[in-house]
């Protein structure tokens, strides 16, 4: 990859987090839960002094070194993740302070402001995809996890998803008493963020081209004509 064309992925990439940040914000100020992976630093938030996006910075840096203390593949490169965390995290801040006049009251505006939430986060979520340079500390950490004990990804990130949600819904009732900061709102962007995402990467193909050029074709397999015929029945996940 020449030096033009990552620099066009950075662009790309920082794009996109900027999205997410500003889907996270969007989702959190629907007042109805945060996003999974925020949901632990909301609800720290909620109680203590350091804001979201600082406690966004401090959780992805735990996980960061989680990643460290899983084993030796931990590659040099994915420290990358560390100055990508401290940039999102502002970014975070600076998407609440740019929607601090949004404080919908009733159940239709939150649920409207969920959803336009959730949509933003997953066109983030798309083009961080695409540009295909770093990786953000929750995903990152997903896959380390897959690596060291050859589980699935797919698998993996509900039980994460799921822990992180479980965990910041019993830390809000040690410190609230109640679900404050945890939601149906989390519940529904754990559920449908990633198929926004999937659904732009593959309806916005010309917008992709646009920005990475044109998509490389695959090529057609070649046998070599020895008489004999191989059968292959594909499934989703494998052959």
């Amino acid at each position: 990859m020449s030096k033009k064309e990552k620099l066009k992925r950075y662009i790309i990439f920082f794009i996109g987090l900027f999205f997410s940040s500003f889907g996270v914000s969007f989702v959190t100020k629907a007042n109805l839960g945060t996003s999974p992976i925020s949901s632990i630093p909301y609800v720290l938030s909620l109680a203590t002094k350091p804001t979201l996006g600082e406690y966004t910075i401090f959780f992805s840096l735990f996980l960061i070194a989680l990643q460290i203390l899983l084993g030796k593949k931990f590659k040099k490169e994915s420290l990358l993740q560390i100055p990508v965390s401290i940039v999102f995290g502002y970014f975070i801040d600076f998407s609440m302070f740019l929607l601090s006049w949004l404080n919908p009251e009733n159940y239709a505006y939150r649920g409207v402001a969920l959803i336009l939430g959730c949509i933003i986060l997953g066109f983030g979520v798309y083009a961080e995809v695409i540009a295909d340079v770093v990786m953000l500390p929750g995903e990152a950490f997903v896959k380390a996890v897959t690596v060291r004990f050859k589980t699935d990804f797919g698998t993996t990130k509900v039980c994460f998803d799921a822990s992180m949600t479980i965990i910041a819904g019993v830390s809000a009732f040690l410190i609230f008493h109640k679900l404050n900061g945890v939601g149906i709102g989390t519940i529904i962007a754990a559920l449908i963020v990633g198929i926004i995402a999937r659904f732009f990467i593959r309806k916005l193909v010309a917008l992709t081209e646009l920005l990475l050029g044109k998509l490389e074709e695959k090529e057609e397999p070649t046998f070599s004509n020895n008489g004999n015929i191989v059968i292959t029945i594909a499934r989703e996940y494998g052959s």
